[in-house]
């Protein structure tokens, strides 16, 4: 269906032409075997797609990427997981990048933006066994030819509305294969230091004095100076650093 130049990543493809979720259909089959490492489930029909703490991703129908990637990165120590996160991140940003150079940005923890507009999500939900990791499937959804969103979504776009053309998405499929697959393999070779510079390089927001809000609603001026080990984000505010989680932080 697809011609892959990867070693592994999609080399065990299963395409599923409608699918309640990618994600879940790798945790149930994480659950009763342990399929290749590089195994991707891709469907172009995905009813309820899943987001970060239990919100939802809109896919319309036969006109975006959805799949999901099952990996064993079980050399990274749970406490450093994050890293797997900006390798994922630092994929599909490579991927999209080379559609729209010079517009792209990743917006912590995971999200790709064209501009100021989302046009691609992560989630990753990793096991763990002991001190390390013991599997991850990464679930990626990309907008390709999706117009109209529903959901309520505050700021979605796609490749053909940044463009005004439609794109074809069965080449894109193995050319984000071939991205994560370069980047997951950088992160297996403990080049993990380079990692860390380039997300921050291709961060949203980066170094510039921004307005963001709290879970009460309260807003307040900041400026993103890092990520911690944790993955949280480290926000300079009136000259102190705090660290803000998923949902402990909203972008203005």
């Amino acid at each position: 269906m697809y011609r892959l130049e990867t070693l592994f990543i999609g080399r065990n493809f299963l395409y599923l032409p409608s699918i309640d979720s990618t994600n879940e259909y790798a945790l149930s089959l994480l659950s009763k075997s342990k399929p290749a490492e590089g195994t991707v489930i891709s469907t172009s029909n995905q009813r309820a797609g899943r987001g970060q703490i239990g919100s939802s991703w809109e896919s319309e129908p036969n006109k975006n990427v959805a799949l999901s990637i099952i990996l064993y990165p079980d050399s990274l120590h749970a406490t450093r997981q994050f890293l797997l996160n900006q390798a994922i991140s630092l994929a599909v940003f490579d991927l999209v990048e080379n559609y729209f150079p010079g517009e792209v940005k990743i917006k912590w923890p995971n999200d790709i933006y064209i501009n100021d507009k989302k046009v691609a999500g992560i989630l990753i939900q990793n096991a763990i066994s002991g001190s390390y990791l013991r599997s991850s499937v990464i679930g990626i959804g990309i907008n390709i030819n999706q117009e109209i969103f529903t959901s309520g979504a505050p700021n979605p776009t796609s490749f053909k509305l940044e463009k005004g053309t439609d794109f074809q998405i069965n080449p894109i499929i193995p050319q984000l294969c071939h991205f994560v697959e370069s980047r997951y393999l950088k992160l297996k070779s403990q080049k993990a230091v380079p990692l860390q510079s380039t997300y921050l390089e291709c961060l949203y927001r980066f170094q510039t004095t921004s307005y963001f809000a709290r879970p009460d609603g309260s807003t307040f001026k900041g400026r993103i100076i890092g990520i911690a080990e944790s993955g949280k984000l480290e926000v300079d505010v009136v000259g102190k650093t705090e660290l803000f989680g998923l949902k402990e932080i909203r972008f203005l």
